[in-house]
């Protein structure tokens, strides 16, 4: 009996595991099936299929690091790039050897923006394997992104070690270089670049740029020419180009340039802009030398060149500075003064807006205007190369419009700037007699007659502040 009793019982045991092996093969079945046809939905682009799939493999088989990894791929794919670095991690945390879900996880963080933090997935992706070209690459990518240059640069080419036929890891070792103020070698390494992809338009542009710094003229013109020709859809390429070449003083050829993208693409703003730019330029540069004829004709086109531009309602600050300017130029002083007025209060502004507007209100004798221009417009720079000189003109238009008070800070500010200059010192001694403050004028003046004892005006100032008042 107890014999019996053994033997049904291992009988049961068997079904009970031939159950839990017929269920576990069934699980596996459904899984893959699941797999598949989340792989199925995934090539024809229906996502949300795919996910779905890869969501019923993973209740069947949580620990399934394909599963999950695909599921991210997916997400990736929609742009949930969050729910997508999810599933990449859980992938390495459960297959802690894979290579893929590391690479895939820097990938996701890296278009998150979170460089330090793809640096180090990178890092501990190279750890498993450290003989990928393409993971080195962006690796250094990332490093460059977190604003690590060394270690960018001492990655990328570790990379090119490996694969000297990647452009675009040269592109990234120039931008490493030019950053690192390193430029010939970044034109070394630009050049490399575009040797091996003659259409990497964004090496080319950096090279262009790298050559106008090194002042390598010919070099610049035939890269953006180059440029022009690869991206004959973008009409700025022809105008960079134009540009140049007026810088380079080739006017003429610019002029044809510009008129060529006119004609291709008439109406373009752009293209007028800088048209007027350069009429202007050839009108202003060659003042001297062009025959008046000549130069009206280019004043002429330039106010009509950017005329076009100028009047509507989007113009930029620049564009109606340019116009104000050419305008005065073109003896039409009360038609600029109008134009930069506007243009200084069109965001977002030009600061040179404000330098041209005080220039062509003090013209027309409407100082106080010119003085308020002046003076916003060192609210608006951060650096200025002769802030004297500003500050000075600031207190003789104050002088001019009988606010000696005013003047006097203004004079300070500027002799603070220019310590020896006389000339200064007696401005401000003037001002401060104006002002009332006799004892200040006294110092200032015997401050500047210890450098300069016979100066006539200086000595007259002192005539009359001896006077009484």
């Amino acid at each position: 009996m107890k014999r019996r009793l053994i033997i049904m019982a291992l009988l049961g045991l068997c079904g009970v595991m031939a159950g839990f092996a017929y269920q576990a093969a069934a699980r596996e079945r459904d899984y893959r099936a699941l797999v598949a046809r989340g792989d199925a939905a995934l090539s024809g682009e229906h996502t949300f299929e795919a996910i779905e799939a890869y969501s019923g493999a993973i209740a069947l088989k949580p620990d399934s690091m394909l599963a999950h990894l695909r599921r991210g791929e997916t997400y990736r794919r929609r742009g949930d790039l969050e729910a997508a670095a999810r599933d990449f991690r859980r992938a390495a945390t459960i297959d802690p050897s894979a290579t893929r879900p590391l690479e895939a996880l820097g990938d996701a963080l890296y278009e998150r923006g979170r460089f330090a933090r793809a640096v180090e997935t990178y890092e501990e992706r190279l750890r498993l394997d450290d003989a990928s070209e393409l993971v080195t690459y962006k690796l250094a990518l990332a490093r460059y992104r977190a604003g690590n240059l060394t270690g960018a640069t001492a990655a990328v080419e570790h990379a090119l070690l490996m694969d000297q036929e990647h452009a675009e890891a040269f592109y990234l070792l120039g931008l490493c270089l030019s950053d690192s103020s390193r430029p010939s070698e970044a034109v070394t390494a630009f050049e490399k670049a575009v040797a091996l992809s003659p259409g990497l338009i964004p090496a080319r542009e950096e090279l262009a740029a790298l050559y106008a710094t090194l002042n390598k003229r010919t070099d610049e013109l035939e890269e953006l020419q180059t440029i022009a020709g690869l991206d004959r859809t973008r009409p700025e390429r022809q105008v960079e180009l134009g540009l140049a070449q007026a810088r380079h003083g080739q006017s003429e050829l610019a002029v044809l340039t510009l008129g060529q993208v006119l004609e291709r693409s008439p109406g373009q703003h752009l293209v007028y802009s800088a048209l007027g730019r350069v009429w202007l330029d050839i009108a202003v540069s060659r003042s001297a030398t062009l025959p008046p004829l000549e130069r009206r004709v280019a004043l002429g086109k330039a106010v009509e060149a950017l005329e076009r531009v100028a009047l509507a309602a989007d113009a930029s600050s620049e564009v109606m500075t340019l116009y104000g300017r050419a305008l005065l130029r073109n003896d039409q002083p009360e038609e600029a003064e109008r134009v930069l007025q506007q243009a200084t209060r069109r965001y977002p502004v030009d600061q040179a807006a404000f330098l041209a507007y005080a220039s062509v209100a003090e013209r027309q004798s409407h100082l106080d205007a010119a003085r308020g221009a002046l003076i916003e417009y060192g609210t608006l720079i951060v650096e200025e190369p002769d802030f004297a000189a500003r500050a000075r003109h600031v207190g003789t238009l104050s002088m001019r419009l009988n606010d000696p008070t005013t003047a006097v800070v203004w004079f300070e500010q500027a002799s603070a700037g220019r310590p020896g200059d006389v000339g200064l010192l007696a401005d401000l001694a003037e001002a401060q007699l104006g002002a009332g403050r006799g004892v200040d004028a006294a110092a200032t003046l015997a401050r500047a007659l210890e450098r300069s004892p016979d100066n006539t005006r200086l000595l007259t100032i002192a005539g009359r502040a001896r006077r009484p008042q």
